[in-house]
């Protein structure tokens, strides 16, 4: 049988805390330009290929209250300049968790912790 599921990457979720300053980090760091709010814990950004949905997750809270965090860099954002990209978020004093390595990525946290990747396209 032939699978019913695409394979494609419609979007990705991202845990947040706060989605508004969530959202202004977002929009300065990728430069967006536009996107939707939904249920008042939701901003679907308009992006290039897969979407991107940044999500406060009320019904994945823990015990604690609290969100998981994305703790590995499984979101990878493009660029097709490297040196750049990192001298745009050191600028913009995020926090970057790796150098630029081999010369085509680098790993930072957005303001909630998660971990994210830029890498050069």
């Amino acid at each position: 049988m032939k699978s019913p599921i695409k394979n494609k990457i419609n979007l990705v979720f991202i845990p947040v805390t706060d989605i508004q300053k969530a959202k202004e980090w977002y929009t300065m760091i990728l430069g967006l330009e536009d996107g939707e709010d939904f249920f008042e814990h939701l901003f679907v950004a308009k992006m290039d290929g897969a979407g991107m949905i940044l999500d406060t997750m009320p019904m994945w809270k823990d015990e604690s209250g609290e969100v998981p965090r994305i703790n590995v860099p499984v979101i990878q954002f493009g660029t097709d300049d490297i040196s750049a990209a990192y001298d745009f978020m050191m600028e913009y004093g995020v926090e970057i968790v790796t150098e630029v390595m081999n010369e085509q990525f680098f790993v930072f946290k957005d303001p909630d912790g998660n971990l994210l990747m830029v890498c050069q396209d």
